[in-house]
């Protein structure tokens, strides 16, 4: 119902037009860029340090990180297919030698 009414329209053009007009002057100003580009740039420092200091307390706990879990999932990913291939190796031989006592 407000979707159809010319009012609410000319509203949302408007202030879609006004956030484009102020997102356009934010951007041509070099102040505010290089603010943004700084903040970023702290952000993800503060994160490398927040994970290096995380992974160290998990290790002093005896607990494994999200790497080592990661690492341990793959390895029971590889086990998982190897299995697989050493059952199909194994269903193979029982199947030859049971039509080899058959014939």
């Amino acid at each position: 119902m407000l979707k159809n009414n010319p009012v609410m329209k000319k509203l949302v053009e408007t202030g879609e037009e006004r956030v484009g007009k102020l997102a356009q002057q934010l951007l041509s100003n070099e102040k505010f860029v290089a603010a943004v580009q700084t903040l970023v740039s702290r952000s993800l420092a503060a994160k490398g340090t927040l994970d290096t200091a995380l992974r160290t307390a998990l290790s002093a706990m005896n607990l494994p990180s999200t790497g080592d879990l990661e690492q341990l999932r793959s390895k029971v990913d590889d086990l998982e297919r190897l299995l697989a291939s050493v059952e199909g190796k194994v269903d193979t031989l029982v199947s030859n030698a049971s039509s080899k006592k058959k014939g």
